[in-house]
């Protein structure tokens, strides 16, 4: 019996190449109308009078004074406080709340969700908000700074721990409970070894982030250098005001570097 090779039918490109036209004549016509309303109402002159004034701060900037050099850095200091503080807090809450949200730790699908909730309504809530609280609360300074960072940062911190214990070998944890492993020995020797390294990883790098978060959060009384940057914009003192944004840039970029050579020898 002769076999049929018969190819198969070559694909209509043609009526790809149309919807592809027309979808791109659409959008093109799309944004032509949004662009053409928006370009109506600009005030081009504004960008002369930004120009002007930009020529004036700029050069500023870039002759920053060196002689508040140390008022300077202790703020930076206190800020890179308030955001190991804040990072501390939230490593150590994202733990318990972790376990909550991992679905092989919580076998209740009703707990369980609850867990993924109230991780996502912290991840939700605006840190300029729950610092003015902290403020209002406890009195401005890096205590309501470090506060609002611990707060705010350990619903990130918790979702991806619980991610972290899912991904985690089970069958290590099935051998520990058939050999007659209480829940302790199970948590000490199966499943944090699977993932201390990953959550230190993780720890890290949301203390990359509250670094510059901890700078914002000084805006609104905080504690921190972002105090210093509002008194400093104020009075209109530019040469200060580049002392800050350049030490800002280089102590991040210094932790940047050093953070992430750790977490590449802890994962």
């Amino acid at each position: 019996m002769a076999n049929d090779f018969r190819l198969p039918p070559k694909p209509n490109r043609t009526r790809k190449r149309v919807r592809n036209i027309i979808i791109a004549l659409v959008l093109a016509v799309i944004y032509f109308w949004a662009f053409s309303g928006v370009i109506k109402k600009i005030d081009w002159s504004f960008f002369g009078e930004m120009g002007e004034k930009f020529g004036k701060v700029i050069p500023r900037l870039f002759d920053p004074a060196w002689e508040e050099f140390e008022k300077v850095f202790d703020l930076i200091l206190e800020t890179i406080f308030i955001a190991y503080g804040g990072t501390l807090i939230a490593a150590v809450l994202a733990v318990p709340f972790g376990f909550w949200a991992a679905r092989n730790m919580v076998k209740s699908p009703i707990w369980n969700t609850l867990g993924k909730w109230f991780l996502i309504l912290d991840r939700t809530f605006p840190e300029l908000i729950l610092a003015i609280l902290f403020v209002i609360s406890v009195g401005p300074g890096a205590f309501a700074g470090m506060l609002t960072i611990g707060l705010t940062a350990f619903g990130m911190l918790g979702k991806l721990y619980a991610e972290v214990i899912e991904s985690i070998d089970m069958k290590v944890v099935e051998a520990m409970e058939a050999n007659g492993a209480n829940k302790i020995q199970i948590l000490f020797y199966a499943i944090f070894p699977q993932v201390l390294p990953e959550f230190l990883s993780f720890a890290l790098y949301r203390f990359e982030i509250d670094i510059r978060a901890s700078t914002v959060l000084g805006l609104v009384g905080a504690g921190g250098i972002g105090t210093l940057i509002v008194i400093t914009a104020a009075n209109r003192n530019w040469e200060q005001l580049g002392l800050i944004i350049i030490s800002i840039v280089v102590v991040v970029m210094i932790i940047d570097f050093i953070s992430s050579k750790i977490r590449k020898r802890l994962v």
